[in-house]
């Protein structure tokens, strides 16, 4: 018997309950991260509010991830709402490209202030991977225009750091989602975290043979993030802070992730005591509210480029760079942590996180359980099927996006003990 063809995708979506909209377009949208081949089609969302996303067929889900860990004050906060819709009445975008406007300017003297050290000279783009394109593309210029060698990024196993293609060649070349462009993207150099005596002297052994070709280290500080939510100690980056003086190096931390309250500080460098050369900054920069990014060097790196050879500047501009309407919700995310308590919620939150999810510890399958700041992380042997994982999951009135083989948590930081707790109640029941 000959097996029937799988139906088209027009076909299955339309034995699928869903409103007119998502019908319509359903057949022209590419989804991220799927095959679009088998992948169900994903939830149609018509409204959020605080951590609760509300679907067209009128269930409600707490959200356990903040959309990509970017919604750190939960949805629909009115003091970032009212922010954007004053600055859209007043001018929702102009070109920074010879022109100027206030929100920009404003949000670059404040993040200043609030990074450590020198960290003063911001450059704004669109998205996280486009952040850390142009931090490297500092680290690399800034040796050329004085006249030194060295173009490649030193990187690490395990970490992420965006989809674009030179973000790609510095993600994990084995274990990570890129894994099928290996040996097409320029090739950088991998190494493992530094977290014991042989993986340090590794590390040494790595950079003094590259040394010549290197520019810079990047890391995602305390937590790598998509590359499998693996934690490491602040000392970890103050040996990379000495490797980095030593060898003449930029050090890139990626903070796209980290930064904003998510390890329990303002930002994870601080719990190190560590100032890096270059920070990159997205995902809750905005609260969640619009697409935006900084890429923040020390004045040293930022002298490298004040020159009278026009050769010498920063030949970068995204069209959107500073949009006015993120800038204003950047600006009014940035008084919420001045206003509200927000670090200290975090905290509250790793508490809860280190009370209630303990307990998979004990169930058959599980490897690791571990908690940093607003970021709760089990760890499986294995997830052989995460669409059924996560339809158990959606059945316990949570949104928990499974990936690999990781179930985890990260709320916004406003969440309530109850919210929090019917998320890891639903781990839990789940996995047991």
């Amino acid at each position: 018997m000959v097996p029937s063809e799988p139906p088209s995708l027009t076909l299955r979506l339309a034995r699928i309950t869903m409103p007119d909209w998502q019908r319509q377009g359903a057949a022209h949208v590419w989804l991220p991260y799927a095959q679009m081949k088998t992948s169900p089609p994903p939830l149609p969302v018509v409204a959020t509010d605080g951590v609760r996303l509300h679907l067209s067929d009128g269930r409600t889900l707490i959200d356990g991830v903040a959309s990509w860990w970017t919604a750190c004050h939960g949805y629909n906060h009115p003091h970032i709402q009212n922010a954007v819709r004053d600055q859209l009445e007043k001018m929702p975008h102009v070109m920074l490209g010879g022109l100027a406007h206030e929100q920009a300017y404003r949000l670059a003297s404040r993040l200043s202030a609030k990074l450590p050290g020198d960290l003063d000279h911001v450059f704004f783009s669109d998205s996280g991977s486009v952040a850390v394109e142009v931090a490297m593309k500092m680290a690399i210029q800034s040796r050329l225009n004085r006249g030194q060698s060295g173009h490649r990024i030193l990187a690490f196993r395990g970490g992420y750091h965006g989809d674009t293609l030179a973000t790609m060649a510095v993600c994990d070349p084995e274990e990570g989602m890129h894994a099928l462009f290996n040996g097409v993207l320029a090739q950088q150099v991998m190494a493992d975290l530094p977290i014991d005596d042989a993986s340090l002297l590794n590390l040494r052994r790595v950079i003094e043979t590259h040394a010549h070709e290197l520019a810079a280290i990047l890391v995602e500080p305390l937590v790598q993030g998509a590359g499998g939510m693996v934690f490491h100690d602040a000392q970890v980056l103050c040996t990379l802070r000495a490797l980095a003086d030593e060898f003449g190096l930029t050090l890139i931390f990626d903070e796209i992730f980290t930064g904003f309250g998510r390890t329990g500080s303002m930002f994870a460098c601080e719990q190190a005591g560590v100032v890096p050369d270059i920070i990159t900054l997205s995902k809750a920069l905005t609260g969640g509210t619009s697409p935006l990014a900084a890429t923040i060097a020390r004045k040293h790196i930022f002298d490298a480029f004040w020159s009278d050879n026009p050769d010498h500047a920063l030949m970068h501009g995204p069209t959107f760079m500073g949009n006015a309407l993120g800038c204003a919700a950047a600006n009014a995310s940035l008084d919420l942590f001045e206003r509200e308590p927000r670090l200290a919620q975090a905290q509250a939150i790793e508490v809860q996180l280190h009370d209630e999810l303990r307990a998979c510890r004990t169930l058959a399958g599980v490897r690791d359980v571990r908690i940093k700041g607003a970021i709760g992380v089990v760890e499986l042997h294995s997830i052989k099927d995460r669409a059924a994982l996560q339809t158990k999951l959606l059945a316990q009135g949570v949104w928990i996006r499974p990936f690999r083989n990781i179930v985890y948590v990260t709320p916004a930081l406003t969440i309530a003990p109850q919210d929090l707790n019917t998320l890891t109640r639903a781990i839990y029941n789940v996995l047991s």
